[in-house]
């Protein structure tokens, strides 16, 4: 189960896609969309990623900040962001320490195999740095939608 909403969000310091150390902290004041995905360059990652490529400047309008966070390198969100020209920063999370610190990181099965990886999760956390919605099972293709939505009620 990923943390719930209501309490303040755990800081972290992950290098992004610049080699950039960028903590939770940082970000402070505004509201915050932090959203975990399994895999730079696979299909349901690049639609979530697209989709909320597609929508950014709705995003910046709010002043709202997307952070993507996944366990690859920072040489992987490189060229996943290059190639899908994605302007948000993704954050590696090689060892996947925050991923656990968010309660993400857990069994799953594709193909009828079990093993350990991201639960695809969205979290928005407010101004002040509190969990204010989680998005679990999150849906790729409409995910930036329905966070769009829940960001004109919950924040």
């Amino acid at each position: 189960m990923p943390l719930p909403a209501g309490i303040p969000a755990p800081d972290f310091n992950l290098l992004d896609d610049t080699n950039t150390p960028r903590k939770l902290s940082d970000f402070r004041g505004k509201n915050v969309v932090l959203y975990f995905y399994p895999e730079d360059d696979t299909p349901g990652c690049t639609k979530e990623a697209c989709n909320f490529r597609d929508d950014y400047s709705a995003y910046e309008r709010a002043g709202v900040v997307i952070l993507g966070v996944s366990p690859d390198d920072v040489p992987s969100h490189v060229k996943f962001k290059k190639k899908f020209q994605l302007p948000f920063p993704l954050l590696a999370d090689e060892g996947h320490k925050v991923c656990d610190l968010y309660q993400v990181w857990g069994p799953k099965t594709y193909l009828g195999k079990e093993y350990e990886g991201v639960l695809r999760t969205t979290f928005l956390i407010d101004e002040n740095g509190n969990i204010v919605k989680v998005f679990e099972k999150v849906r790729p293709s409409e995910h930036s939608a329905e966070v769009l939505s829940a960001l004109g009620a919950a924040v």
